[in-house]
């Protein structure tokens, strides 16, 4: 990390366009998620803490756990930036697969691009396993532990299943449909080492994810997708979700006609860091949470 924790958090925009997107979704788990910015701000907010001199000592010791190679949180927050900004190639070849399809004279790019639904599922089949590793790196427990996650995602409060909000609802419903679990799972299921190689961020983040080579960490990805199927179903039955409800709720500040939905995941994904900025918040509040109960 080429910055302290207290930076990044210092430095987390209080408007823009994901801060918009997530407000947009506070209909999914209404008032979870509070844009917490600025470091100090956080600790007085997480631990209620008005005292200065204890607050300087709280962001000290968050500090200092945050920087302790032996910790994961550093690893931990490089997987929810990492994943964002590969996003964004993602979206670019997207968009060229459409630009493909709609324009007889662009046909080439679908012979080199992506096609959609595969691009979005592996996407999407990363993402959860990215969460899965990030969340065991934050608690100090081994890589592979799907249950442990699983369970967890019980509890899941605040940043965390706001995070998770996002992801069911645009990266799974907009770009996938409303039956996007069946279908993901049936794309992720007849993927081949190869498919896994070629995607870049697998390539970013290949070396966290446990498996001896290529072929088995399509397995453990397999696994840890079908783990978090239910939970995402449950979810989605739950709080009544649709595209067309998600859509509406993005579409108070994002116009996009019927015939350019098709475009709406790629322009999220070009122009939305949800993961690095939601996770940022979750890092700052597991460690002041932390330093707090140390001192």
């Amino acid at each position: 990390m080429t910055k302290a924790i207290f930076e990044l958090v210092d430095e987390l925009p209080e408007q823009n366009i994901t801060v918009r997107v997530l407000n947009a979704l506070d209909f999914v788990v209404p008032g979870e998620w509070e844009n917490l910015v600025g470091f100090e701000n956080t600790i007085r907010q997480v631990t209620g803490e008005e005292d200065e001199e204890m607050i300087q000592q709280i962001g000290d010791r968050a500090v200092w756990l945050f920087n302790d190679q032996s910790q994961g949180y550093q690893r931990a927050l490089w997987l929810y930036q990492t994943v964002d900004r590969t996003d964004r190639a993602l979206a670019s070849a997207a968009l060229a697969n459409k630009a493909g399809e709609r324009i007889p004279l662009l046909g080439f790019l679908n012979k080199i691009t992506p096609q959609a639904d595969k691009a979005q599922s592996i996407d999407l089949a990363l993402k959860t396993v990215v969460e899965l590793i990030a969340f065991c790196q934050i608690n100090g427990i081994p890589g592979d532990s799907i249950g442990d996650f699983v369970n967890s995602l019980a509890d899941y409060g605040g940043e965390d299943i706001m995070r998770m909000s996002a992801l069911v609802c645009l990266d799974g419903l907009i770009p996938l449909g409303p039956d996007f679990i069946q279908k993901a799972q049936s794309i992720i299921e007849s993927l081949n080492s190869n498919d896994l190689e070629e995607n870049d961020t697998f390539k970013k983040v290949n070396d966290f994810i446990p498996g001896e080579d290529t072929e088995n960490q399509l397995g453990f990805i397999n696994q840890a997708f079908d783990s978090v199927t239910n939970w995402m179903g449950d979810f989605v039955e739950s709080k009544d979700l649709t595209p067309e409800k998600v859509i509406n709720n993005i579409e108070s500040f994002v116009e996009f006609s019927d015939d350019q939905l098709d475009y709406l995941a790629a322009f999220l994904d070009l122009t939305t860091n949800y993961y690095e900025h939601t996770g940022t918040q979750t890092l700052a509040r597991c460690l002041i949470d932390r330093a707090y109960a140390e001192i």
